[in-house]
């Protein structure tokens, strides 16, 4: 099975790669990683997730959030490899910026909403290391940021 077909197998339609909105690239090649740039929760040109949590948006939601942030920066993996996700070895790091309340402490469980989806397109090669951090804003309002660094053949 392909990673698109899991991709789908698992109910999920990989989005467009959102477009760069600075001065920078969605994605670089670095030997055998890709990069992704920070990867917000677009989906057709519109942010889903705005807010801090939890008093905008809910644990739950922010967690769809990073998911939503994973596709995204699967897609633009895709796009960048063009077309070719089998290419992708490995998933090596995923950074994770919420835009929480002071006293918010659960950033770790709204990383889980790309870990989660990591593991179980990639299986094993989902595992990653990660850092989850607070942010008391993010580009654009977002709820959610993510990085991702991946593994890549050639």
């Amino acid at each position: 099975m392909t990673r698109l077909q899991r991709i789908q197998e698992l109910g999920y339609e990989l989005p467009t790669p959102p477009i760069p909105v600075a001065n920078y690239v969605a994605a670089i090649l670095v030997g055998n990683e890709l990069r992704t740039s920070g990867q917000i929760p677009m989906q057709d040109g519109q942010l889903l997730y705005k807010g801090t949590v939890p008093s905008c948006q809910s644990v739950n939601d922010a967690q769809k959030a990073a998911e939503v942030c994973g596709l995204n920066a699967i897609a633009t993996a895709s796009n960048s490899l063009g077309g070719d996700l089998d290419r992708i070895k490995k998933v090596l790091q995923i950074r994770v910026y919420v835009a929480s309340d002071p006293n918010f402490e659960d950033h770790s469980t709204v990383a889980n909403g790309v870990s989660d989806l990591m593991v179980a397109i990639f299986g094993d090669s989902g595992k990653h290391t990660r850092v989850a951090m607070g942010a008391n804003t993010l580009p654009l309002g977002a709820t959610v940021e993510v990085e991702v660094v991946f593994e890549i053949s050639p």
